[in-house]
């Protein structure tokens, strides 16, 4: 068998680039790296009093898990120390970081530690998102807010890695959609999903129907109408909601299907957040064939103002979107 560990298999996609310079090569190394220091954790985080609340709140006014903390603090020190990323921007924090060596690096970095966190305590898959801007400038050292807040169309690469039963990381640079499966064995992560392309349509719908009160009549249609009997559009469609955004989206990815976060009454302008969750997995979700937008714009063509904005989000197979979009707009 031929095994392709990641770091191969990002070199090969360099090669195709023949003017690329090898430094987004050694940013997502440093990612998977990350990754890794992360995943060993999540996987013993009941031995190792990393379970449960930190007793604090994060930017978002949201319960900050322990593990939360551990996973920020990972991925900024294994990744900042090589000053390869000149800016960086964390769900966690409020503001923009500042890596120490700073002064070489041409690139932004923005991600969620720990997608899903809420879960962690009962054993449910969470992850990482990641998502890597070129800087504006040609002055690392004058690296601001600004290199982060570029629209999602602008991002050079991005990708999540899942821990579940397996762990799992999917990454594109705009070239296709690639996944690496986690060998303890060895160390490495592995091909293990090349090429991805998620299907046309598919049977499954993601939404939190608890919330089925707050939400706008638009959605209320769409969810009748996906549960209605009608064999040749392949209708009712079963649910898969596992509160998990990365969860959710990966299962959806491979086996196709749609995953819709509306606005809702208590939350207008949408909760997920534009730069950390609905942008890099926007970018995957189209270089795989799929369709994002926020049920009415394209998420790549949105001009984010704020590190922490939220969006609403209809991700996934592209007719599924296009349906769920047309209940939203009242098409329907």
């Amino acid at each position: 068998m031929n095994l392709v560990t990641i770091e191969r298999h990002i070199l090969e996609q360099q090669k195709l680039f023949p003017e690329a310079s090898g430094e987004l090569t050694d940013l997502l190394t440093d990612v998977a790296f990350a990754a890794k220091l992360v995943r060993r954790e999540v996987v013993r985080a009941g031995l190792v009093d990393i379970l449960g609340f930190a007793g604090t709140t994060n930017v978002q006014g949201e319960e900050v898990k322990k593990l939360d903390l551990f996973a920020n603090e990972k991925i900024i020190n294994a990744i900042g120390q090589h000053g390869r990323f000149a800016v960086m921007g964390s769900e966690e924090n409020d503001g923009i970081i500042i890596p120490p060596k700073n002064e070489t690096g041409n690139y932004a970095l923005l991600f969620d530690p720990l997608d899903g966190s809420s879960n962690i305590d009962v054993n449910v898959s969470v992850g990482t998102i990641f998502s890597i801007y070129k800087l504006k400038g040609d002055d690392p050292g004058k690296a601001s807010i600004s290199d982060c807040l570029q629209r999602g169309s602008e991002q050079v690469a991005a990708g999540y890695v899942i821990y579940g039963s397996s762990v799992v990381m999917v990454y594109t640079t705009g070239n296709g959609v690639h996944g690496f499966t986690y060998d303890p064995t060895i160390g490495e992560f592995l091909l293990s999903h090349e090429n991805i392309v998620t299907p046309k349509t598919g049977k499954y719908y993601s939404i939190n129907e608890g919330s089925y009160a707050q939400f706008n009549e638009g959605t209320k249609k769409y969810l009748d109408y996906i549960k209605e009997e009608d064999p040749a559009t392949g209708r009712p469609y079963s649910t898969r909601y596992i509160g998990s955004l990365v969860a959710d989206f990966h299962r959806n990815l491979l086996t196709g299907g749609v995953f819709v976060y509306p606005p809702t009454t208590t939350h207008t302008n949408g909760k997920l957040r534009l730069m950390y969750e609905a942008n890099p997995l926007a970018f995957i979700c189209e270089q795989a064939g799929g369709r994002a937008t926020d049920g009415r714009n394209r998420i790549l063509d949105l001009q984010p103002t704020a590190l922490h904005q939220r969006t609403p989000l209809y991700i996934g197979s592209e007719d599924d979107v296009i349906v769920a979009e047309e209940f939203e707009q009242g098409v329907r």
